[in-house]
């Protein structure tokens, strides 16, 4: 019998229940399309039913406010506030009522009881503070929590409130000064504060910043928190010779590893800050015992840091790359030529073919890199690659071919393998095999890699033009054998054969190739201003040829990274996606665009890689 009671009890209970949340839903529907008399029928119903709900007595409330029935209003409100002398909320609500009367300054001595009825009560403060926010009344909210801080006789409990009614108040001053409190008090609102000051902070608003922090170091110079974060904001602005100050300060101050340090440096590195960088990596060098965590890759980093300083900069001398090549060599000594060192000589045989044109020193330090034991697979594919390169340069066909062909069977769905194939197609294409090439170049038309299936569907298209216009190849074949000898530098006899195709086949649709192969000439031999006549004389003579795109796309690079005329290259790469908005390049020409426009900022990029 208990039993039977008991579930019928628990099955009324559901049933009530559910009636209940009908009525809400119902009453919620009503308020939500202007229904206001039914809303607050059904609300005045749902809050009888239940006196303690704060939902139901605020949307009551609402709905009598939105019939105008103020009278109403203030006798619910007093009733409860008879019942809840302790809430403070229900002067606010009264407050509300007053105002929708326009009886400001009565509903202004409301808002100022309640502040002065506060208890000493963290939470009170807050449902309070928060009130007055809903509301918009900032200067009440402020004062609701400067009041707090007293009752509670903490100065900067309130400190994250009052840093963000601030912001809310364009009072950027207050704002940094409450905000920086609040870290202080609670270190973990540091990322959520930073967050907020990258995005509110503009202009002079981060020296203020600056100062209020060395204002803060000058009277509490333990606080590292301080230290941390003016390193950060040295950051923000770009100024890392600044910030490498900072956090070298603070790895000796702490005696930490160089953590810091080290992440700063890459910083520099991808902000093309090189000298900040280089100085960074070599206190880490310097300072650091030879056993320490970053040694090594400090060291390895210093060294493509100062390579990247040399080479983009375009103005450098034999002297300052053969004392790049002896630290290199330093390098390998100090660590030994292993699996972990790899990486630096191939980096060390780049330089030597590329820069100082020694192909011997190089195709001798990569045949030792690829013979390495326990050297990671793609690093050492890559070595074979840039060996074949280097074996193709001097002549050496067969072994480049073959080594192609090793990294292509090996990696045969991989990046790097479809990178080998390609090579190996082209050098067909080098030696007159065009039939052959063009079936490599169209499967590879279908590579993951954008770069080489744009590449690849060129040279197809290409073989299929030259091939099909004349009933001899013979001017392909020159065309052919004069880029493998740009390849090779050796530009005297390339010249010669463009001068033969140029005399013996005039009406050839070469001619704009042939302008386009002789800028990259041009471009090879650091003759930029004659690298950017032939690109812009295709352009002029070549409009409505296959080459116009990329002579376009190449001549706004040349502006861009070598001419250094930025405005020159904002408009080239403008020209190119708007005039070729079919192109290939039309996508990196808008990013390119937009990345020198200041939109965003420009990724690390490596044109010696």
């Amino acid at each position: 019998m208990k039993y039977i009671s008991a579930l019928l009890f628990v099955m009324s209970f559901c049933v009530w229940q559910m009636g209940f949340s009908q009525t809400s839903r119902l009453a919620m529907q009503y308020f939500e399309t202007g229904e206001f008399e039914k809303a607050a029928s059904l609300f005045q119903e749902l809050y009888e039913k239940d006196p303690r709900s704060t939902f139901y007595f605020d949307k009551y409330i609402e709905s009598l406010l939105a019939m105008d029935n103020f009278e109403e209003c203030e006798k619910v409100v007093k009733a409860r506030l008879k019942k809840e002398p302790q809430n403070l909320a229900l002067y606010v609500t009264q407050g509300k009522i007053l105002e929708a009367q326009f009886k400001e300054d009565e509903a202004e001595k409301l808002y100022e009881e309640a502040i002065k009825k506060m208890p000493t009560d963290r939470l009170a403060v807050v449902k309070l503070g928060n009130e007055f926010v809903n509301m918009n009344k900032f200067d009440l909210a402020i004062k609701t929590y400067e009041r707090g801080a007293k009752l509670l006789k903490d100065d900067i409990i309130f400190s994250y409130n009052l840093g963000d009614l601030y912001r809310r108040k364009s009072d950027t001053e207050k704002m940094i000064h409450y905000f920086l409190n609040a870290m202080e008090n609670e270190t973990s609102r540091i990322d959520n504060v930073k967050l907020l000051l990258e995005r509110y902070l503009g202009g002079d608003d981060w020296m203020e910043l600056q100062n209020q922090l060395y204002e803060r170091l000058q009277t509490n110079q333990e606080n590292i928190l301080y230290s941390e974060l003016l390193s950060w904001v040295f950051i923000q602005n770009k100024d890392f010779k600044s910030a490498f100050r900072q956090v070298k300060a603070l790895d000796r101050r702490l005696r930490e590893n160089g953590t810091r340090v080290y992440e700063l440096a890459n910083m520099a590195v991808n902000a093309k800050e090189y000298d900040v960088a280089i100085d960074a990596f070599d206190y880490l060098v310097t300072s650091k015992d030879p056993t320490s965590a970053f040694y090594l890759d400090a060291k390895k980093e210093l060294l493509y840091t100062k390579r990247r300083k040399l080479t983009e900069a375009f103005d450098y001398t034999e002297a300052d790359l053969l004392l790049l090549v002896q630290e290199y060599k330093d390098f390998l000594d100090e660590f030994g030529r292993n699996k972990n060192t790899a990486n630096m000589i191939l980096d060390l045989a780049s330089l030597q073919a590329f820069y100082l044109n020694d192909l011997n020193a190089a195709i001798s330090l990569l045949e030792e890199m690829v013979a390495l034991p326990g050297v990671n697979q793609y690093l050492k594919a890559s070595g074979k690659i840039q060996l074949a390169d280097y074996y193709l340069i001097q002549g050496d066909q067969w072994e480049s071919t073959l080594l192609y062909s090793q990294v292509d069977k090996e990696f045969k769905e991989d990046l790097i393998g479809q990178t080998a194939r390609f090579k190996n197609a082209k050098l067909s294409y080098y030696v007159g095999d065009f039939k052959w090439a063009q079936t490599q170049f169209d499967v590879l038309k279908a590579s993951t890699s954008k770069l080489i299936a744009n590449d690849a569907l060129d040279l197809s298209v290409f073989i299929m033009d030259n091939m099909g216009l004349d009933t001899t190849a013979k001017p392909l074949e020159f065309y052919a054998q004069s880029e493998l000898l740009v390849f090779q530098n050796k530009f005297d006899d390339a010249e010669k054969l463009w001068n033969q195709i140029e005399q013996d086949y005039p009406d050839h649709s070469l001619a704009d190739d042939i302008l386009y192969l002789k800028a990259q000439m041009h471009t090879r031999k650091h003759q930029y201003d004659q690298a950017a006549l032939m690109y812009q004389k295709i352009l002029d003579d070549h409009l409505e040829e296959i080459r116009a795109d990329n002579a376009l796309y190449a001549l706004a690079q040349l502006y861009e990274t070598n001419l250094k005329d930025v405005e020159k290259a904002k408009e080239l790469y403008e020209r190119l996606f708007i005039d070729f908005s079919n192109s290939t390049l039309a996508v990196e020409a808008r990013k390119r665009f937009r990345i020198l426009r200041g939109d965003f900022e420009d990724p690390a990029i490596d044109p010696a890689q």
